[in-house]
């Protein structure tokens, strides 16, 4: 069986890593296809090298654009290297546009389609990640929840039983098989100047977030509040789409707020393990900082990994100033105590298992 794994983002590369490290352990025929969706490959062949993982076969070098632009540069490249390559299933992993992309191309040629991470639902579809997903979602084969919650989304939808199958989360071996290789990488905390639970981690890239000047502003005077009321610094490693935001709108950064350059995975990890709390709008941050033990507040209006709320790992609080303070107030003596409500570890090898059951469509 010859398999497709299709990625085009940094966290795409995360939580496929530990799919393309089980296909390497069974000596299984895959190709690595890369959309090229993030601002530079050059910034994410740094992810395959840290993570150990091999160059992708290809690069469609789509870049950035507007949404139609960009999928319908994906669907050719995509089209293409599918009908030259003929692999038995594509998988692919998200809710980007690299994600419809891949999963439209490949069910329109008659591929087995497995979508990783199916059946997350924020219920927002105001947002271009819930259509991507939901999208994929239908026209998939092979339904790759990571928890019940995601599993029951699938069936309110009424797409079929038998094309669900509850896997757990791939984030969790991600998470624990990089920490491992992080461990050997240097001393991130060091080169920083930061000292264990010593600040707060805050990431923004969400369009509804940095490309509105109210909700940005409104966000960086919750962030000098936090600051102010905890005596924390907060320390932004600043996505490219946020930099230039602030610079567009005539943003400044609250005194207590220290941007650094974007962090490789491995460096990530370890400067999120070692925070007293997250503040972010990564649906990827809220999963990652539940399994580290890090509270999280999320500055969204909603999220489709429910699971970490519940737990008492996470809060949603927007960006409403006042509403981040309170957020933040009521997480950050919450460090751990709450059990990981991502599933368990070996969701790489229970996805490959189902898709070699697979030889088919249908």
């Amino acid at each position: 069986m010859r398999f497709s794994v299709v990625l085009g983002t940094r966290p795409e590369i995360v939580k496929m890593s530990p799919i393309v490290r089980e296909l390497q352990r069974r000596g299984l025929d895959f190709a690595l296809v890369h959309t090229g969706q993030h601002y530079s490959y050059e910034m994410d062949r740094v992810f395959f090298r840290d993570l150990e993982l091999p160059e992708p076969t290809t690069n469609l070098e789509v870049g950035s654009g507007a949404h139609g632009a960009q999928t319908g540069k994906m669907l050719a490249g995509l089209e293409r290297f599918f009908q030259e390559s003929k692999p038995d299933v594509v998988l692919v992993q998200g809710d980007t546009n690299t994600v419809l992309a891949g999963a439209l191309a490949a069910v329109k040629l008659g591929i087995l389609v497995g979508h990783v991470e199916a059946g997350l639902r924020s219920f927002d579809r105001t947002m271009p990640e819930e259509i991507n997903r939901v999208m994929a979602d239908h026209v998939s084969d092979l339904l790759f929840a990571p928890t019940e919650v995601s599993a029951s989304n699938l069936r309110a939808e009424g797409l079929p039983e038998e094309r669900i199958h509850v896997t757990g989360n791939t984030i969790v071996d991600a998470v624990r098989e990089n920490l491992e290789i992080a461990a050997g990488k240097g001393d991130t905390l060091g080169a920083l100047g930061l000292r264990e639970g010593g600040y707060i981690l805050t990431t923004l890239h969400r369009q509804e977030n940095v490309d509105s000047r109210d909700r940005l502003a409104n966000i960086l005077v919750g962030l000098e509040r936090v600051g102010t009321e905890t005596g924390l610094e907060i320390i932004w490693p600043m996505h490219p789409r946020a930099k230039k935001n602030l610079e567009t709108f005539g943003l400044e950064l609250p005194s207590r707020v220290r941007a650094v350059n974007p962090l490789g995975f491995l460096e990530f990890l370890q400067v999120e393990g070692a925070a007293a709390l997250a503040l972010t709008d990564s649906g990827g941050v809220q999963e990652e900082s539940c399994i580290l033990g890090v509270p999280c507040v999320t500055l969204r209006d909603n999220t489709e990994r429910p699971e970490t709320v519940k737990v008492g790992a996470n809060v949603v609080v927007g960006t409403d100033p006042s509403r981040i303070v309170e957020g933040v107030r009521s997480m950050l003596p919450r460090r751990g105590g709450w059990a990981c409500p991502l599933g368990e570890s070996g969701a790489g090898g229970r996805i490959v298992d189902i898709c070699l059951g697979r030889t088919n469509r249908g």
